[in-house]
């Protein structure tokens, strides 16, 4: 941060750079500042000029602040995914290993920090932000982030954001930039934030601004705590896991990839799942296992949810003797899962059939299966609701990575906090249940339904789970909190309560992802009471 003489609150007003040092221009030393022509000059006392003439100042984009603008560019204007633009502009841009890194700290901590940073640009800019040309406003944005949350100088912050609005935007607008982030320059984040929640009384509000969630996600992420068996006084510490950059997590394919390569780059082994590690650093297309698809990137939670269904005993049935299994993945897209089903399937003859229903995605599912034995899986186009119909009792194992909100990933997807809206759950809801109904008429007698979502939210997990055994009575939930202790390497997760399972970014250092089992009954025989609603 500069120091107090380097701003005022009145400084870089003009847009040029200066900062203005008061005084009343009276008396005689106004004449002495009369031109030839008999007019006054600088009024306002001694002025400061930039050390630097104007051809002379930033007119260029910094390449790593470009990329991290180009990235929120397209999220705002385009829809996208953060992590989907970010890797094809560092390409373009030829960065480095150092410059890759800031501008993946830059925009996805922009991104996390948007609201926040917005609620501090509110305070320093003399209109409403949605007034703001969306581009000033997105590099405001990556000024305030390096202003309040990295370790970049105020001066080189101002004058490199300056200079990417020149280039990329024009000269005009450079001077509101300027200013602006003079003013956010004024205090560091703590005091920010003190200031913007003096006077508020609710709890919920204030940790919104605190920790830059919307507060309906606040609420529900609170909510979520309590219902899977957590104290609320967590939200805190869940909130702060959100905001941290999360590090890469890869997965070996058993059998078929290694991680040897990825150590000797500073990797760390996984906590918890085997075949796992941890990636701080580097760049992983340089990893052999990555380009061949045998090593991937995938959250720890989530291959714990394979390996548990990979794992979990069937009830052998009539129909399964002396047969291999069939495996299918409901949801597959974009594959990750399903390649670690598959090279899980593979040593002992069982098949995967990968079902997707969006034929682009599919595409990347049968890119993901590539490195398993062709022979080990098949991809399907098709609507997940139908397939219980079309190929009723076909499978023995069954995954349901239901489509769902995503709340329990804002760490790895930081623009979903701002696009998502409690409607999102009203819609997802029905989608949601008819693949879980789906996916009980597919599996055999005796086989199991792993149910599982990137999201803790009530309306997503247990209500799904309550609503499906109440109208498919006799089917059995399972003990998901001890399938996944029996896969962990790493000892007791503690994350079951009663018979379904919650990771936590805060506790686990996983996504959230939730685990539901399910078995039908092998016999009419062996159709059991409904299960209460304490059991889930």
């Amino acid at each position: 941060m500069s120091t107090p003489g380097d701003r005022t609150p009145d400084s870089g007003r003009s847009g040029s750079g200066r900062s203005g040092s008061g005084g009343s221009g009276s008396g005689s030393a106004g004449a002495g500042r009369r031109n030839e022509q008999g007019r006054e000059r600088n009024r306002g006392g001694e002025r400061k000029f930039s050390g630097t003439a104007p051809s002379q100042r930033n007119r260029r984009a910094d390449p790593a602040r470009l990329v991290a603008f180009e990235v929120l560019r397209a999220v705002a204007s385009e829809d996208a995914y953060a992590n989907l633009v970010l890797p094809g502009s560092i390409k373009k841009h030829r960065l480095d290993r150092r410059d890759a890194g800031f501008a993946t700290e830059l925009a996805y901590g922009a991104l996390r920090g948007q609201g926040t940073y917005d609620a501090v640009l509110a305070r320093c800019v003399d209109r409403p932000l949605d007034q703001l040309d969306p581009a000033i406003l997105d590099a405001l944005r990556l000024g305030a982030h390096q202003l309040l949350a990295m370790r970049v100088p105020a001066h080189a912050a101002l004058d490199q954001t300056v200079g990417l609005v020149r280039a990329v935007v024009g000269a005009g607008p450079s001077g509101l930039v300027n200013a602006v982030l003079r003013k956010v320059s004024a205090k560091d984040l703590a005091a920010w934030v003190e200031d913007l929640v003096a006077g508020l009384t609710d709890a919920t509000g204030i940790a919104a601004v605190t920790h830059s969630h919307p507060e309906w996600i606040v609420r529900a992420l609170r909510q979520s705590l309590v219902a899977h068996g957590r104290n609320a006084s967590e939200i805190d510490d869940l909130l702060k896991a959100d905001n941290a950059a999360p590090v890469v997590n890869l997965v070996a394919l058993p059998g078929l990839g290694s991680l040897q390569e990825a150590e000797a780059e500073g990797a760390e082994p996984g906590v918890f799942a085997e075949g796992s590690a941890y990636f701080a650093g580097g760049q992983l297309s340089q990893l052999s296992g990555i380009r061949n698809g045998t090593v991937r990137v995938q959250d720890e939670g989530s291959q714990l949810v394979a390996r548990a269904l990979a794992a979990v005993v069937l009830d052998p049935g009539p129909t399964a003797a002396g047969r291999a299994e069939r495996w299918l993945d409901l949801c597959a897209g974009p594959g990750g899962k399903s390649a670690l089903l598959a090279a899980l399937a593979l040593p002992a003859g069982h098949t995967l059939v990968a079902n997707e229903p969006v034929p682009h995605r599919a595409q990347l599912v049968r890119q993901a299966l590539t490195p398993v034995d062709a022979g080990t899986w098949t991809v399907r186009v098709g609507d997940g609701r139908e397939l219980g119909r079309e190929e009723p009792a076909s499978y023995d194992r069954v995954l349901v990575d239901a489509p769902c909100t995503g709340l329990g990933a804002l760490r790895r997807r930081p623009e979903s906090r701002w696009r998502r809206a409690p409607s999102d759950l009203v819609d997802l809801a029905p989608l949601q249940r008819e693949l879980l109904f789906s996916a009980l008429d597919a599996v055999r007698p005796g086989g199991v339904v792993a149910y599982a979502t990137c999201s803790p939210h009530h309306a997503e997990t247990l209500a799904v789970i309550e609503d499906c055994l109440k109208k498919r009575p006799g089917m059995e939930l399972l003990d998901a909190g001890a399938a996944l202790d029996a896969v962990s390497i790493g000892g007791p997760l503690h994350a079951g309560h009663g018979s379904t399972a919650q990771l936590w970014p805060h506790v686990h250092r996983t996504d959230a992802m939730f685990l539901a089992l399910i078995r039908k009954p092998s016999t009419s025989q062996a159709l059991s009471a409904q299960p209460s609603t304490s059991q889930l």
